[in-house]
């Protein structure tokens, strides 16, 4: 059985009659026949009765026509998304982001993309650092921004921007008259941070530690904006990119090392061929950013 034949044996259910069939389908009814009767012989079954205005489907009939209209319609689908696939200017393209760079880098990026490939989809997924790992691994997204190289083998990595980081402390602070200062005199504070596993706690333990450091942790949350404001409420200091310094009133102070920095990157799988429109947006995203 070959799909031809299950198109036509979805036209003949569509039209009830042989000849009209044969008709709309550009070819004879002798040959449509023919294939009906190849198609029963198979089967082990008629699929078809003549009646006295053409024919009507038997009950195992009904079932193989749904079963053919099925799959008749899944390869449309297919061809329609290898197709997308293979095309820049159109399909889609699958990308996921950290939270924190929600209402600031991906806009202005889709922003710009989407007026040069306004056919091109993009699907988002904003979510943590390690299930952007997985989701590359898996093949659930094409393309991820990050904020730091991933360690693990295989992915393409191309930084886009780099963002200082800073301490923010509440607006009554010990500290608040001052515009840097050195991670050693937070000796004492509390922490409001990222949960573990998040690629920002890790950037901020690392700080801490090589500024030998070590701050209990009064909250957590895995949204930077919300560990602003909880700053901002007087429940721990923190530290964040300098663009969330002073969103609810937190006063933002510089930090005295050079390493006090994130870089923002796009990553990518390089043992697998990327689809035509997520390279495209790769390829975008690069020279956004040489």
């Amino acid at each position: 059985m070959q799909l031809r034949d299950l198109v036509w044996l979805v036209a003949i259910d569509e039209q009830r009659h042989l000849t009209d069939t044969a008709a709309v389908l550009g070819t004879s009814q002798p040959n449509l026949s023919r294939c009906l009767a190849r198609v029963e012989a198979e089967l082990g079954t008629r699929l078809f009765e003549r009646v006295p205005d053409g024919v009507q489907p038997t009950p195992t009939g009904d079932l193989v026509i749904e079963a053919a209209r099925e799959l008749t319609h899944r390869y449309q689908q297919l061809v329609s998304d290898v197709e997308a696939r293979l095309d820049p200017e159109t399909g889609v393209v699958r990308l996921a982001f950290l939270d924190s760079m929600a209402t600031s880098l991906v806009p202005r990026i889709l922003r710009s993309f989407h007026a040069q490939s306004p056919r091109v989809r993009v699907e988002l997924r904003q979510e943590p650092a390690h299930d952007i790992l997985r989701d590359l691994a898996t093949g659930a997204v094409d393309l991820a921004i990050t904020s730091a190289r991933p360690a693990a083998g295989g992915l393409g990595w191309h930084p886009v921007q780099e963002e200082r980081l800073v301490v923010v402390v509440p607006p009554t602070h010990r500290l608040r008259q001052r515009r840097r200062v050195a991670l050693e005199e937070l000796e004492g504070e509390e922490l409001v941070t990222t949960p573990m596993g998040f690629g920002h706690r890790s950037l901020v333990d690392s700080l801490f530690r090589e500024a030998g450091v070590t701050l209990p942790v009064s909250f957590e949350s895995q949204d930077l904006g919300t560990i602003e404001g909880l700053v901002a409420a007087g429940l721990g200091i923190g530290v964040v990119p300098e663009a969330f310094a002073g969103l609810s009133g937190t006063i933002g102070l510089r930090i005295t090392t050079d390493s006090a920095r994130r870089t923002i990157g796009l990553t990518w799988r390089t043992d697998r061929e990327l689809s035509a429109p997520a390279e495209r947006l790769r390829d975008f995203v690069m020279a956004m950013s040489p």
